[in-house]
């Protein structure tokens, strides 16, 4: 059976409470700035525009409150008098109190101005309608939440896009101004594999990972590769864990740490160098640094990747006393003798060799009877050899 119809107001009451607006209105004010130290510090404009909310608030309760009651509080118009701007400077919490403050107000008046007996029926109404208001407020923030994720999402992509380029220009500064990566310092690219299905809830997942170790994070989608820029890194590495399950399979691959976002693009190329060469390192594990992938990446044509193998590795081991270590590491690699047949060759006891091992190890970083190190040191050293390419070398 139909739910019977809600009794309405009489005509003195209504007649009371509308006179009464503009007293309630003012009352209403006054009370916010008794109430809300946040209120008294905005500025005048904002401070108008929630006056004007409120008394839109009020116009339209007193139209519906003086109506048909039966059909629902038409409230989508109370927040349309502001600008949506002001959801920036008034948080939703805030407007929830404003809201309390202003239906408190006129629950505490309305009962003055209801006629003998209709008290409860003036309190309820205010109760009816203070709801589709809160929810209507919640609304327009939810609402100005969307889109500004939405502008957010399409600054960070074009930032992002701005940084694989190296187009570190005023618009790009600009752009990372306005998602607060204005004094971001150490700064590192991570870069996996997009993973299948849908992708927005990838991005809320990797924010959201990043924010739990205290690193910002900028993210983009390119085809089969996420490329992740972390700001304020202290530990790449991970910060990669901390993504990696939300990313797909495949390499996994971190770039070097960086002074700030206008250099990231240094470690950008080297972590999408590294995507890409890491299939040819079979054991690579995952994460990876892009600086452990450089005999890899220089196998792709990766440049600065072959320039830095032959500074990291040859450069040092020549400048050794006679270049001895050089010449023991092209003996033992070159030669594939072992410590035995390399002593033989270099006419030197076995423990010499033992020794210039273990220096080579300290000197470059780079353990030669560790497989893929010695393969690292084995293309440095066959680089070297071949000289320097320039970029404009044809390919055959």
């Amino acid at each position: 059976m139909p739910s019977a119809p809600r009794p309405l107001p009489s005509a003195a009451t209504r007649t009371r409470v509308a006179r009464a607006a503009g007293d309630l209105g003012a009352a209403a004010v006054q009370q916010m700035e008794a109430d809300h130290q946040w209120y008294r510090s905005l500025s005048a404009e904002d401070r108008s525009w929630v006056g004007l909310v409120a008394q839109a608030g009020l116009s339209s309760f007193l139209e519906w409150f003086s109506g048909d009651q039966s059909r629902p509080a038409v409230t989508a118009d109370v927040f349309g008098t502001a600008p949506r701007e002001l959801t920036r400077s008034i948080s939703l919490a805030q407007t929830l109190d404003l809201i309390r403050t202003v239906i408190a107000v006129v629950e505490r008046e309305i009962a003055d101005l209801a006629a003998p007996g209709e008290e409860d029926l003036a309190r309820e109404a205010v109760l009816r309608y203070s709801r589709e208001v809160a929810f209507s407020a919640a609304e327009v923030y939810a609402q100005a939440a969307e889109a500004r994720g939405a502008w957010d999402a399409r600054l960070e992509s074009l930032v992002v896009d701005a940084v694989l380029r190296g187009e570190a220009d005023e618009s790009m500064q600009s752009r990372a101004a306005a998602l607060g990566w204005g004094a971001v310092t150490q700064v590192a690219v991570v870069v996996g594999s997009t993973p299948p299905g849908a992708t927005a809830p990838v991005l809320t997942d990797l924010h959201r990972a990043a924010r739990r170790i205290d690193v910002e994070l900028l993210v983009a989608i390119h085809g089969p590769r996420l490329i992740c820029i972390g700001g304020s890194v202290t530990d790449p590495i991970a910060l990669a864990k901390a993504l990696d399950p939300f990313l797909g399979d495949g390499p996994l691959v971190v770039g070097p740490t960086v002074p700030h976002l206008f250099a990231a693009g240094r470690s950008a190329r080297a972590a999408i160098s590294g995507h890409g060469a890491a299939p040819a390192w079979v054991g690579a594990p995952r994460p990876v640094h892009a600086d452990d992938l450089l005999a890899e990446r220089a196998l792709l044509g990766d440049l600065p990747a072959r320039g830095a193998l032959i500074a990291r590795i040859v450069r040092p081991l020549a400048q050794s006393p006679g270049g001895t270590l050089l010449d023991t590491a092209t003996a033992y690699l070159d030669g594939d003798l072992g410590v035995e047949g390399t002593a033989r060759a270099l006419i030197v006891h076995p423990n010499t060799v033992r020794y210039r091992l273990a220096s080579i190890a300290k000197t470059i970083g780079y353990d030669l009877t560790e497989a893929h190190d010695a393969q690292t040191v084995r293309m440095a050293l066959a680089f070297h050899r071949l000289g320097p390419v320039s970029r404009s070398t044809p390919r055959p």
